[in-house]
């Protein structure tokens, strides 16, 4: 693999300089401060730094402002943890700015992502993530909010959205153009329409259209980056200045480390044996038991397990009774039934998590109406946060 030139090993987000160009995607369920403490001492032990920037999951504004306690529990950052990353869901420019305001008050992060990306039909049809740049005017005071609030800080704002809601109705270049304009830091661009949701193939090509088109700040992209060579690759094919990475690390929390070498010129860390990864899977359920308590950090270890063990050989009960475990002790007996020494499989590779098919976009009536209207989506706050 050729190193990478140094000035495009970096990334300055604001006041953040990061050493490596490389972001966590914020997803709902997954990128609590478990995974995250895990990813980032994954990068420590196998790349020798953390480099990086891991978003916590997503919140919404008016969940965060009224102090709703699970969102409260959400937005937990390690002790270590620098820069703190937190991204926010809005569709109301007033709950945007006292959300804002609350994280510069309080200190709670050093970094605040908009999210406008999320294809979700609960979340379109009432006019949020990814229908929501479609309206062009209330996107941009959406995000004049957040900066307005940040304002005289170190805390900078940067948005993340979709191509469109589908190939008819494409947002992206309108929605780079305003962010710009409004004072966001840097954009990124999942490079699917909302209709595609996570199936088919990521047009890398409108990253290119959109760093051509949004000169002044930072273009990252995001879409099918499932090994270091797709990063390298994607910044080669589109002169983006980031990636950022979301179902590629499921299963794979080591993947920063190797993107941490391929960025720095250095060679990838060798794949972790299933031993390795047992001990891995381990770390995470201790991590997970000690932030959400044993009994729903185990159920929520569940998920993680199947992609861990994706392409290894581990046998039909054995993978039946990891489904089911329930506590520290039980994760620890039945991981070391696993055959320690069968290296990384080549099955492992590609994707994992979330794919599907692509749909129509649920979207309020008349909501393609007037892409000037400013209203404020009724009722698209009333959900927990997390998508």
């Amino acid at each position: 693999m050729a190193p990478v030139a140094e000035t495009r090993a970096q990334l300055r987000i604001g006041p953040i300089a990061l050493p490596s160009p490389v972001v966590l995607a914020p997803m709902a369920g997954v990128t609590n401060v478990a995974f995250r403490t895990l990813c980032r001492e994954l990068e420590l032990a196998r790349a020798g730094t953390v480099s990086g920037l891991y978003v916590c999951e997503m919140v919404t504004t008016r969940a965060l402002v009224e102090r709703h306690p699970a969102t409260m529990h959400m937005v937990t950052f390690g002790p270590d943890e620098s820069p703190r990353s937190l991204q926010l869901y809005s569709v109301d420019p007033q709950h945007t700015y006292a959300a804002a305001k609350m994280i510069v008050d309080e200190g709670l992060a050093d970094h605040i992502d908009m999210n406008f990306g999320c294809p979700v039909p609960k979340v379109t049809r009432r006019g949020g993530g990814a229908a929501l740049p479609y309206k062009r005017r209330l996107f941009g005071q959406i995000v004049r909010a957040a900066v307005s609030a940040t304002e005289n800080t170190d805390i900078p704002v940067t948005v993340k959205f979709r191509v469109g809601i589908d190939d008819e109705h494409h947002t992206f270049l309108d929605a780079g153009r305003i962010a710009a304009e409004e004072g966001a830091a840097a954009v990124a661009l999942h490079a699917r329409t909302a209709a595609q949701r996570y199936s088919g193939k990521a047009n890398w090509e409108h990253i290119a259209v959109l760093k051509a088109h949004v000169t002044g700040i930072p273009v990252l992209g995001n879409g099918d980056i499932f090994e270091a060579d797709d990063a390298l690759a994607m910044m080669a094919a589109t002169g983006c200045d980031g990636v950022v990475i979301g179902r590629g690390c499921l299963g794979r929390p080591w993947l920063f480390a190797e993107l941490s070498a391929a960025f720095g010129g250095r060679p990838l860390p060798v794949a972790p044996t299933l031993g390795e990864v047992a001990e891995i899977v381990l770390r995470h359920g201790q991590l997970l038991a000690a932030h959400f308590g044993e009994d729903k950090g185990m159920r929520d270890m569940r998920k993680h397990i199947a992609w861990y063990l994706h392409g290894f050989p581990a046998g039909a009960e054995l993978r039946r009774a990891l489904a089911l475990v329930k506590t520290v002790t039980e994760l620890e007996d039945l991981l070391g039934q696993l055959d320690a020494t069968v290296p990384f499989p080549d099955a492992a590779q590609g994707p994992r998590g979330r794919q599907g098919s692509s749909a129509s976009v649920a979207l309020p009536e008349g909501w393609l109406a007037d892409p000037d209207d400013c209203t404020v989506p009724a009722g698209a706050e009333v959900m927990h946060s997390g998508g």
